[in-house]
């Protein structure tokens, strides 16, 4: 039984975006998921709203045909795409202001190299459809593939479940594959192993010396001196507070720190003569 409480813990209507009706049984909700899914999947459907309308549908999916979790949790429990984790599973970190990278470690392994302290995301695939015991016939089943969150994974990184697709008479099972997307940071930019921050300062502070407070992704807050006189091609390297090794998370790549020079707007007689002055002289 579908309760209409489940679909509005969510605050969303989670049969309309299946285009269900509310009595919709099992055997529906997988049927127009799968359906829906394939038509609006952003590989094949170009349209801008795809990425997000193939999220709606994976979410609508997993509340509605959610029997492990029950109703008291439907709140908690949400589809993770590759890169994000909601912020308030419990058995989920949150994301790392870059996005997490991610392995994976499940029943069948995958081909990725495993890490025993990273967080874990489950990723619920498209329902595959699994051989009956005739050997003839298939069905729709559920699973979930586990892929754990590696410190240093890059844009492209491929994990890859053997013969997890689906089967049928006389098929060989396809291979199911995640690939990586990183989502963009509101302060770094990722340039392989190392980060990029660009710091806003003053034209004073420019050619005088300052310290740079920079927030690290695990929260430290880092002060940079700052002696020499910055120009506008001027980077600082600050060395090992970059992003984590894909084969060593124990070593780090560099922090780049840019700079944006603020000039004045205008300026006094009296500041103009002390600054010819202190420049020209």
């Amino acid at each position: 039984l579908h309760s209409d409480a489940a679909a509005a813990a969510m605050g969303q209507d989670y049969y309309a975006v299946l285009e269900l009706r509310r009595s919709a049984t099992d055997a529906e909700i997988k049927k127009a998921y799968r359906r829906l899914a394939l038509k609006n999947h952003p590989l094949k459907c170009k349209e801008p709203w795809a990425p997000e309308r193939f999220r709606q549908l994976a979410e609508a999916y997993d509340v509605l045909s959610d029997r492990e979790w029950g109703e008291c949790s439907v709140g908690d429990h949400r589809i993770i795409l590759v890169g994000e984790a909601p912020q308030d599973h419990p058995s989920v970190p949150p994301p790392l202001a870059l996005p997490h990278v991610l392995r994976t470690s499940c029943p069948s392994q995958p081909h990725t190299h495993l890490s025993r302290w990273a967080p874990t995301l489950l990723i619920p695939s498209s329902p595959p459809q699994v051989m009956n015991e005739d050997d003839q016939t298939s069905t729709i089943r559920d699973k979930i593939l586990t892929i754990d969150v590696q410190p240093g994974w890059k844009q492209g990184t491929r994990v890859t479940f053997e013969k997890e697709g689906d089967q049928g008479p006389n098929v060989i099972p396809a291979d199911i594959t995640f690939i990586v997307q990183e989502k963009l940071h509101p302060r770094f930019k990722r340039a392989d192993d190392n980060l990029i921050f660009v710091a806003t300062v003053p034209l004073g502070k420019a050619l005088t010396g300052c310290a740079v407070p920079v927030k690290t992704l695990d929260g430290r807050l880092l002060n940079i001196p700052i002696n020499d006189i910055v120009d506008p091609k001027y980077c600082k390297v600050v060395p090992g507070e970059g992003m984590p090794l894909p084969h060593d998370p124990r070593r780090k790549g560099d922090l780049l720190i840019y700079f944006d020079i603020c000039f004045p707007k205008k300026l006094t007689p009296d500041q103009k003569m002390l600054l010819r002055s202190a420049l020209l002289s």
